[in-house]
């Protein structure tokens, strides 16, 4: 079984079925089904392994329908890495099974589409048109997306120099698909960055992370891009990578082993570094969305809370459970958008009572989600990212 084989019988003998990972899960949440729960699913990718169970795509299902959000992993007192089996158990499936059309378009798309930089530009672009004359709306499986702006681009040369003395040089994660759906947060990112006394540099050539390749099964592609970022990161001087996607981040610092614990994420960093004061009040009511890949796989909760408090005029009202996925987990709400809505419903609840103004959090995948959520019920709550509300106050 050549995905297993990246997998230890240790890793799943970790988990001791103790289900302290069951409320925690979203899918066993509205489902109360064992076999949607990460448990059921280890469960099943041990006989799988040890080939005491046949595999069939009834099975499979529960593998598909795992956020892959690791949720658990943070609650867990034994310490599982769940997302790194849940991402061998989906490599497994996706070797064994017949995927149906809506996996292959994915996979097609992921590999022809967002691992090629000049590609997704020139879809990016063609958007951006279709948009401006009303062709399209851009609708996938009830998930609209976002209102294009011209895309993020790099000052020439490919450095920001620091506002100030230069005190740090970082590298600074363009990636795929944020450059072009939310270039306001790149902007917005760099912009404070500078602000910290840093020197940004853009690195030329880079590619996705594979982070979504990964998530969807597709390891020998993540691996592929991984090689060809590394080597281009081998030629630069930085003293951290600054990501400020959670997917991605997470992603570089469990898959790049060349980084050596210089992948931060933005709010990491600069609670690191440390901010100017800020120059103007922002009187605005504000909710935090953890995005899972911040919270529960890099285990960063307290530093963006602690910069959003630092704003002067900002109202943190905290959700009940805002570490609770949205639903959105990369192709998770367009491959599975029953689910994916029943996910949602719970989180928009959850949101919508904070009377917030506006809803922060720090991943592209969670601020298409929530802003498509809240249209769909009428609320005029807006969804911005956490660079996004920083910057205001500068």
């Amino acid at each position: 079984m050549k995905a297993f084989e990246r997998l230890s019988d240790d890793d799943l003998a970790t988990c001791v079925h103790c289900g302290l990972c069951l409320d925690a899960c979203p899918t066993f949440r509205v489902t109360g089904l064992e076999t949607e729960s990460p448990r059921g699913r280890i469960y099943l990718m041990t006989q799988w392994k040890r080939e005491q169970l046949p595999f069939k795509e009834e099975q499979a299902r529960h593998i598909d329908l795992c956020l892959g959000c690791r949720t658990c992993e943070a609650v867990c007192p034994s310490g599982v890495p769940y997302g790194r089996i849940i991402e061998a158990g989906r490599s497994e499936v996706e070797r064994l099974r017949k995927p149906g059309a809506r996996h292959r378009l994915a996979k097609a798309a992921l590999r022809q589409l967002v691992a090629r930089p000049g590609r997704l530009r020139a879809f990016g672009s063609m958007t951006r048109a279709a948009q401006a004359v009303g062709l399209t709306s851009v609708v996938s499986s009830g998930r609209q997306l976002p209102k294009l702006r011209p895309r993020f681009q790099p000052p020439a040369g490919g450095v920001a120099p620091a506002i100030g003395p230069r005190l740090h040089r970082v590298a600074f994660l363009v990636g795929c698909v944020m450059p072009i759906l939310y270039p306001q947060s790149h902007e917005a990112a760099v912009k404070l960055l500078q602000l910290a006394g840093c020197e940004v540099w853009f690195p030329p050539g880079e590619r996705c992370c594979g982070a979504l390749h990964a998530h969807n099964g597709d390891l020998q592609e993540a691996e592929r891009l991984r090689d060809a970022n590394s080597r281009m990161y081998a030629k630069g001087a930085f003293d951290a990578l600054v990501v400020d996607s959670a997917g991605c981040g997470s992603h570089l610092k469990d898959f790049y082993p060349d980084l050596k614990g210089r992948v931060k994420d933005l709010s990491e960093w600069l609670a690191e570094i440390g901010l100017p004061d800020a120059r103007r009040e922002v009187k605005v009511r504000v909710t935090y969305q953890d995005a899972c890949h911040l919270a529960h796989a890099q285990r960063i909760k307290k530093q963006p809370r602690d910069l959003i408090h630092a704003v002067p005029g900002v109202e943190l009202i905290e959700m009940r459970h805002p570490d609770i996925c949205c639903g959105a987990a990369g192709l998770y709400s367009t491959l599975e958008p029953a689910m994916s809505k029943r996910i949602l419903a719970e989180k928009l609840d959850d949101l919508t009572a904070t009377g917030a103004e506006v809803v922060v959090t720090a991943n592209p995948g969670c601020q298409m989600q929530l802003a498509a959520g809240l249209r769909s019920r009428g609320s005029h709550i807006r969804v911005e990212h956490l660079s996004e509300l920083l910057v205001r106050a500068y």
